[in-house]
């Protein structure tokens, strides 16, 4: 499979005709002042009638449901286009102009919308519980259920905008400094007797760097750049902290994780479950390391050897290979999904064109259950490439199937985000290790696959563990760059174990973790979603095609239940730990996989690790 000018994805740019013609068309302003003059006629006819002593009528909040479902959908269509514009073409001064005059204008749109939720609300609870038990609110159930589960931490309509208004020099204006500081540092490093000026980027990309050398350099560098502002990022986490504390307490939220979970609409209890059955089975990933270092040549492998390339690389494909190759396996699985997939190519719902200024990356953004989603992807002919683009068609798939929701119930929780994408990943990249017919390729595939798998379930629950620490620290006192070190290396001690070296520069791991500073909690989300779609797909190895429907089902609810309620379906309870193991028994069957490849390209077992 090699690239060739015919088949590359240079003419693979999306269509986006359907939403406006161009940054410039007259229409986007139009539709802005409209969602406008909606969202104020809105205001007049429902401000202070949802609110009111025993509920309003079943058909009154219907039709302000949909008044305001229809004021928001039409916002988000000229956020989508200013969005997939300016992701398309940072250079255009035309496309960054639009962008922030539509945040601006959809900004002035929220608040004029803002009293709806905050009145819905108030409504007393035996008022609510009957209008939402109407048949005809079937619909909107979810969506109402939520908001009333914000009303104990949320403020009064004053209270709110003042918050709104405080974050800009507040919180925010933290969390800048931070991007600021971070995106404005210069990491030089000295490579063939040139020294070149890295970003942070650059320099963490050299973690996969055939030559240890260089991986070593690239991390003394990193750390080298990094340990000296220390106190100044010490400082700016801890400001963060006590600002969440003080929010938390403002809101009356019982813990620093309670208004995550609140968003995942998640229990606690289960989150704790999920890590404590991730914990339990990091022996995996230590056997893992083992046996890497062996593969490597090393007695351990140090902290800057464990994403180091091992095997070989695959041939390029092509990117009209890679259609074919996602195309069949998606329709292996379900033609149906074969069938949407392919739309997304036919129709240019996909960019997947490198070419200067388009932003890096990929993102599948699903608009409303109205319209199509758009996929943005940079291929560049690597077999990492082709699983980028079935991992973006999952998400499409995901949006295309939940278009039977209503748009305030289409958007899945961030805990279920990922499952139609990284499912649809795991289709294809099955089907690439069995059609690859060099070993050595085979090797390089899965020890790729298992180290995405373990940077997103085993890491990101370490960084969750570190906040926990973190925030329990902080509670006896303001925290310093040295107590932070020892969080870090401690919550990081039971992941490595003794199978990975962590040196002195590790210490400052914790600096430069963006999800800290501006998501706390939200990592544990990540390894919520790829474990959860590994056990779902254990599940599909057992039940063959009796699961599908199931999961075809899943996909099309959308967001109009909580994660548990969504899966209870599928006979999956997220409460029971032997679920959660499921997803470790996959592990499991790519490491014997790996082992089972080392030992026939070596002609020799290299002994269990």
């Amino acid at each position: 499979m090699t690239m060739s000018a015919e088949t590359s994805a240079a003419t693979a740019t999306w269509d986006l005709s359907d939403l406006f013609a161009g940054p410039d068309d007259p229409r986007i302003d139009a539709e802005l002042a409209g969602a406008t003059r909606d969202a104020e006629a809105f205001a007049t006819q429902y401000r202070g009638t949802i609110d009111v002593p025993g509920g309003s009528s079943v058909s009154h909040l219907l039709a302000a449901l949909r008044a305001f479902e229809g004021v928001v959908e039409r916002a988000e269509r000229a956020e989508a286009y200013s969005h997939l514009a300016f992701t398309g073409d940072t250079t255009r001064p035309a496309h960054r102009d639009l962008e922030q005059r539509v945040r601006l204008k959809s900004t002035a749109i929220q608040n004029l919308l803002l009293f709806f939720e905050l009145e819905w609300q108030k409504v007393e609870d035996a008022d609510a519980e009957r209008l939402m038990a109407a048949p005809e609110l079937a619909s909107y159930r979810y969506y109402l259920r939520r908001e009333r589960q914000n009303r104990p931490h949320t403020l009064s309509e004053p209270e709110e905008k003042v918050f709104s208004e405080l974050r800009n020099t507040g919180r925010s204006a933290w969390q800048t400094l931070f991007t600021e500081l971070i995106s404005g540092l210069i990491f030089p490093m000295a490579r063939g007797g040139e020294t070149k000026n890295l970003t942070l980027s650059e320099v963490l990309a050299l973690v996969r760097d055939p030559d240890r050398a260089v991986r070593k350099l690239a991390h003394e560098t990193q750390y080298k750049v990094l340990r000296p502002q220390d106190q100044t990022f010490a400082y700016i986490y801890n400001t963060l902290v006590q600002d969440k504390h003080t929010t938390d307490r403002l809101r009356h939220f019982s813990n620093p994780m309670a208004s995550r979970h609140l968003a995942n609409d998640v229990e606690p209890a289960i989150v704790e479950t999920m890590m404590d059955t991730v914990e339990a089975n990091t022996h995996l990933a230590q056997e893992y390391f083992q046996l890497k270092a062996k593969l490597l040549g090393l007695p351990k492998l140090a902290i800057f050897d464990q994403y180091a390339p091992i095997g070989a690389e695959a041939e390029t494909c092509d990117y009209a290979t890679s259609q074919r190759l996602i195309l069949e396996a998606f329709g292996e699985f379900e033609p149906r999904f074969r069938d949407i997939a392919r739309r997304f190519f036919d129709d240019r719902w996909i960019d997947a064109a490198v070419r200067p200024g388009k932003t890096g990356g990929a993102y599948c953004m699903s608009v409303s259950p109205r319209h199509h989603p758009y996929i943005l992807c940079n291929y560049t002919g690597n077999l990492r490439d082709v699983l980028t683009v079935a991992h973006e068609l999952g998400h499409g798939l995901h949006g295309v199937l939940a278009q039977k929701q209503t748009l305030l119930e289409y958007h899945s929780s961030l805990a279920l985000a990922e499952t139609a994408s990284v499912f649809g990943e795991m289709l294809v990249f099955n089907r690439l290790v069995d059609a690859e017919p060099n070993r050595q390729a085979q090797i390089a595939l899965i020890g790729g696959k298992l180290e995405d798998i373990f940077a997103t379930v085993y890491r990101q629950t370490i960084m969750t563990r570190f906040e926990q620490f973190a925030f329990a620290r902080h509670e006896k006192g303001r925290f310093t760059p040295d107590a932070l070190g020892e969080d870090w290396i401690g919550a990081n001690r039971r992941y490595y174990g003794d199978s990975v070296e962590m040196d002195e520069n590790y210490r400052w791991g914790w600096s430069y973790i963006p999800h800290f500073i501006h998501s706390p909690f939200y990592c544990y989300a990540y390894s919520f979603g790829e474990l959860l779609v590994l056990a779902l797909y254990r599940l599909y190895q057992e039940q063959g095609r009796e699961f599908i429907p199931g999961y075809v089902g899943l996909l099309e609810r959308g967001g109009s239940g909580s994660p548990a309620e969504l899966l209870a379906p599928l006979g999956i309870d997220i409460a029971d730990p032997t679920f959660w193991s499921k997803g470790f028994v996959e592990i499991e069957r790519l490491i014997a996989k790996m082992r089972e490849l080392v030992y026939e390209s070596t002609t020799s077992a290299p002994g269990r690790a």
